[in-house]
């Protein structure tokens, strides 16, 4: 009977909770205005394209630098032929610590810190960025040291937060399916001997939207797949109705394609912006596996936008 009364009490302290543990997901901030312009990838509208990607995330009055690109000199003069203004940006976040995605911060850094010394002084990356490379410097080690002299943070995240109402980070991804998409060359240094670097501090930024949420990617060296299961799972089971970024889908054969594809139907994905390493024959596909069209899902250009309002806008050469 104290067992039969024990289950009772059990059931309703389950019910009691359940609830407000809905409750507190299903209201989460929606962010009420976003606009996301393409810095660098290889594809340009205006300005210069190289291997790398950055983009500018406005998000509510505040403005955010995703990735940096490659080349020192290619975000500056792109934003300059935009007429793009950093110098109020205070929050860079980097996708991992490859230098086709950090090669522009020192020379970005130095010039907008002459007009305001607080510009991309806030430095967001995900745990295990600094970890030691086997065979190679890691050039995120010399470039925080210098940083960090001149009053620049860095903030390192392992699990998903919330860092601004409704934009969120998602730490380091669980990688449950197999959708390697790294060299598997190099090693990582540890106390116990070197691992592969599957470049475990892949990290994306998610932004929640009144039609879903908006998930901007570096590589996704982690997997889209595996950052979309992780978003719902850890933040909240909502549409991913958007994706923008580098995706690393360019290597990827039909059949991977086809399952991807049919993941992206299951999350609610309807726009698609694909630059840097996500594969122009790749995004193709994708969008024919999708039924999409050149409305919704196209190729990254430098100078491209996405706004909650228009949708995506491609660059005269991705359209």
């Amino acid at each position: 009977m104290n067992v039969f009364k024990l289950v009772i009490a059990s059931l309703w302290a389950l019910f009691a909770i359940t609830p407000k543990v809905e409750a507190s997901t299903a209201n989460l901030y929606q962010v009420k205005s976003l606009k996301i312009t393409t810095l660098s990838t290889m594809l340009a509208n205006r300005g210069i394209g190289e291997w790398g990607y950055s983009a500018l995330v406005e998000v509510d009055g505040r403005k955010i630098l995703f990735d940096t690109g490659n080349r020192p000199q290619t975000v500056l003069q792109n934003v300059n032929d935009l007429k793009i203004d950093l110098s109020d940006v205070y929050d860079v976040i980097l996708s991992h610590n490859h230098g086709d995605h950090t090669g522009g911060l020192v020379t970005l850094r130095e010039h907008f810190a002459q007009l305001n010394p607080k510009a991309l002084s806030n430095i967001h990356v995900g745990k295990g960025i600094f970890e030691k490379r086997a065979g190679r410097e890691n050039s995120m080690l010399a470039m925080k040291k210098s940083l960090e002299q001149q009053g620049v943070t860095f903030s390192e995240y392992s699990k998903v937060t919330e860092i601004f109402p409704g934009v969120w980070l998602t730490g380091n991804v669980k990688r449950i399916h197999s959708e390697r998409n790294w060299s598997g060359n190099g090693k990582i240094v540890t106390d116990h001997g070197h691992i592969e670097d599957n470049i475990p501090e892949d990290m994306s930024l998610v932004i929640n939207t009144e039609d879903g949420f908006v998930l901007i990617a570096g590589c996704g060296h982690a997997g889209i797949i595996n950052t979309m299961e992780h978003i719902v799972n850890n933040i909240h089971s909502n549409v991913i109705s958007t994706a923008i970024g580098g995706f690393h889908l360019m290597n990827a054969d039909d059949s991977h394609l086809a399952w991807t594809a049919d993941k992206l139907k299951q999350f609610g994905l309807k726009n698609m912006m694909g630059a840097h390493c996500t594969g122009i024959n790749s995004l193709y596909t994708l969008r024919s596996l999708l039924k999409s069209d050149r409305q919704h899902m196209v190729v990254g250009a430098v100078g491209d936008s996405f706004t909650l309002k228009d949708g995506v806008k491609a660059a005269a050469i991705a359209r």
